[in-house]
């Protein structure tokens, strides 16, 4: 497959401004387009006109195709890099492969399949465009504790931008989004019109932000639940008790302890795990630390234990 110079499909420069390759587009669309032309190739031109004006009178794909174009000559035997994701940060191309055959393997392989734009109508003299602008993607992060609460972030994007001169440039995007309380690991926060701009007169894309927590020394989460590892004395296990434990938001618990607690037991505290509706709960692992033997008392009762307790936890095993 050979890399495509959609500059020289519309006799432009690489530094043509918008208004200069929509002229171009219309000059050349009047000449090839298959309802008036009488040229013998006009229809594989109409396609090859098409496809560049697709790609260059687009900000975003423009400046995916200028970057790879720093790589490869026209006609030189073309493949994606292997970490190529259109150019863009996390683009989502929303159309399908029919609507993709208007254009060559060259443009699907940067692109993805259907990433064209949608015909306006198919007796459109020109096939003009217009279609939805493309989703695109990014991760947050977040602390446990701001699920809890909720949280803003600050989100710094990659979009294309044009200079007064009709120049495509890549500029920072910066938004402040705010983070809902109760959201889960995983979950996606939609941010309408904050996407791909529309082609034509159609509606600009989506960012679809997902949200993931950062490792905590703590606790861990499994959907809404928040799992946690409980330390209790074996006197707590055997005797039972009520024990503190300090949750994910701060606030203080008394967990009841059941009496002849094992190691590995498990206790739900409902609606004290990630506060969405439902909330979930609170899943207390126990485990039981034995105090070292490090002084002559704490040996002493060790022995004592030893002598007077007629217990061996191996009993009905074989050893």
């Amino acid at each position: 497959m050979e890399f495509k110079d959609y500059y020289d499909t519309l006799g432009v420069p690489r530094d043509a401004t918008a208004a200069d390759i929509k002229k171009a587009f219309r000059k050349l669309a009047r000449k090839y387009h298959p309802d008036v032309s009488k040229e013998k190739d006009a229809d594989a031109r109409m396609k090859e006109i098409n496809e560049a004006n697709a790609v260059l009178s687009d900000p975003e794909k423009r400046a995916a195709y200028d970057r790879l174009g720093r790589s490869y000559r026209p006609g030189q035997d073309f493949q994606p890099p292997p970490d190529w994701q259109g150019g863009f940060d996390g683009a989502d191309h929303g159309f399908s492969d029919a609507e993709a055959a208007h254009f060559s393997d060259f443009f699907t392989k940067i692109f993805g399949a259907g990433a064209g734009p949608r015909p306006r109508g198919a007796g459109s003299r020109q096939r003009e465009f217009h279609g939805r602008g493309e989703d695109h993607h990014a991760q947050v992060m977040l602390d446990l504790e701001e699920t809890f609460r909720g949280a803003t972030r600050k989100i710094s994007l990659r979009v294309p931008s044009i200079d007064p001169q009709g120049r495509i440039a890549l500029e920072m995007k910066t938004l402040n989004v705010q983070i809902p309380k109760g959201i889960r690991d995983g979950q996606v926060v939609r941010l309408a019109g904050q996407g791909g701009p529309g082609f034509g007169d159609g509606p600009a894309g989506d960012l679809l932000l997902e949200v993931h927590f950062s490792p905590h020394p703590r606790f861990h989460v499994d959907g809404r639940d928040v799992h946690l590892t409980l330390p209790v004395t074996p006197w707590e296990a055997a005797l039972g008790g009520v024990v503190p434990v300090t949750t994910v938001d701060g606030s203080q618990l008394n967990v009841r302890i059941p009496e002849g607690a094992q190691s590995g037991r498990q206790l739900r505290v409902r609606g004290m795990g990630i506060p969405s509706d439902p909330p979930g709960d609170l899943r207390l692992t126990l485990q039981v630390v034995l105090p070292p033997a490090s002084n002559p008392r704490a040996r002493e009762l060790y022995e004592a234990m030893s002598r007077d307790l007629a217990f061996d936890p191996r009993t009905g095993q074989e050893v």
